[in-house]
């Protein structure tokens, strides 16, 4: 059996299994979803990279939870829509290993600049006058190369991990790749011990990510409290990243709590939905979200569209 097992080369994907009758509905709604990500994340990193007035700290973290947004999906939507119009769903050993990395990646990225975001907004509004030193072109650099970079190699870490496990089967249960799902393949139980150490000291480092995003909000709402031009600023550029927050949180959660109690007799296409819905609301919602709410951007793009129709 151990002979056999670094013979495995593709997963079978066993989660469309009963989509067939609704396979080009399917396809038709996701490719739909998809084009609108495209547009409206490409829409608002186009207007920041276009417009100098933008070049401001709190749109350039903007335009990377954007463009964090389009890495995740890729990571899902064109593999998806094939696998819809495929009569077999496989992935590689490396693409499920690829996938992997993307997917965590894109996760602890938005919670990183989550965190960068609410940090920039504690400088701006509770140490106004140190704003521009503070945040500094240098330090924002090095805060989007953190935002990045960390989580990249965090998971390549435990993606190396898991890629030097002896798996069993090559049959995996969901339409795409997760790390614990490669994990509960493993032969060996002993095997997974330094897997699950790694894999329990990140959660708990981006566990400190969500606790420093409730104290700098708990803070700016105190402080926001007995200004009422604080109040304003708070109104106009907070509530849009505790709104992405929320949304984020609420697709991790739900996701998570559904893994752990939801029951097996739930229809096939709501746990499917389930799983992925952290790739479909957040980097839909959050490019509207912030152009509805953030007057600069949400001009821009009013400009855009009177100069197209005239």
């Amino acid at each position: 059996m151990m002979d056999n097992v670094s013979q495995i080369t593709m997963f079978f994907l066993s989660g469309l299994n009963e989509t067939n009758n609704h396979r080009f509905t399917l396809f038709f709604l996701t490719l739909l979803c998809y084009c609108l990500i495209l547009l409206v994340n490409v829409c608002v990193i186009v207007i920041i990279i276009m417009d100098r007035n933008l070049h401001e700290p709190m749109y350039i973290l903007l335009c990377t939870f954007c463009m964090n947004g389009l890495f995740g999906t890729a990571g899902f939507y064109p593999k998806f829509l094939w696998d819809l119009l495929s009569p077999v769903h496989v992935i590689s050993y490396s693409g499920c290993l690829v996938q992997v990395q993307v997917f965590l990646s894109f996760a602890f990225i938005e919670l990183s600049i989550l965190a960068v975001m609410a940090y920039d907004r504690y400088v701006a509004i509770c140490r106004p006058l140190e704003y521009h030193s503070v945040m500094s072109k240098q330090r924002l650099i090095t805060l989007v190369c953190y935002s990045w970079m960390t989580p990249f190699c965090i998971v390549g870490i435990n993606v190396f991990l898991t890629s030097r496990l002896k798996l069993c089967s090559p049959y995996i249960d969901k339409f795409f790749c997760m790390n614990w799902m490669i994990v509960k393949l493993a032969c060996i139980p002993a095997e997974i011990v330094v897997h699950n150490i790694v894999t329990y000291i990140t959660i708990i480092f981006y566990l400190f990510h969500g606790i420093f995003i409730v104290l700098s909000y708990m803070y700016l709402i105190k402080t926001c409290a007995d200004s009422i031009e604080n109040r304003a600023k708070f109104m106009q550029t907070c509530v849009p990243h505790l709104t992405s927050l929320l949304i984020f949180l609420e697709s991790i959660l739900f996701d998570v709590m559904f893994m752990r109690f939801g029951s097996k007799d739930f229809p096939q296409a709501f746990k499917n939905f389930v799983a992925i819905e952290f790739l479909v609301i957040p980097p839909l919602m959050n490019p509207l979200i912030y152009g509805f709410k953030l007057s600069k951007i949400r001009n821009r793009i009013m400009v855009v569209l009177t100069l197209k129709n005239k």
